[in-house]
């Protein structure tokens, strides 16, 4: 049995695309998103490498390293991340539509 679904949007009539700012504001957001789902990974990865250390024991040393993981991240995330924000950016885009035949 071969079973294929096909559905096709035509956007309602009133329907505005976004406009340049939209999509900045958009891009960023996507950016931000994808900085803050990567932040928790660097933070482990940095945890699990860095081992055992007194430094790690000193007040304020966690807030420190976060701090670094999360400005990793952001800096990762502006250069093109791992995609997550690519397919972020992909879903907001309106559907496009082919010309009928």
């Amino acid at each position: 049995m071969n079973i294929t679904l096909a559905s096709t949007f035509i956007p309602p009539p009133d329907a505005k695309l976004p406009d340049a700012k939209t999509a900045v504001k958009n891009e960023k957001a996507a950016r931000d998103f994808e900085a803050m789902l990567l932040t928790p990974v660097l933070d482990s990865l940095q945890k699990t490498f860095a081992g055992d250390s007194k430094d790690a024991k000193t007040p304020g040393a966690s807030d420190y390293r976060q701090m670094g993981s999360q400005a990793l991240a952001q800096a990762i995330a502006a250069r093109g991340g791992i995609g997550i924000a690519q397919l972020i950016l992909r879903h907001l885009q309106p559907p496009k539509v082919s010309g009928g035949s």
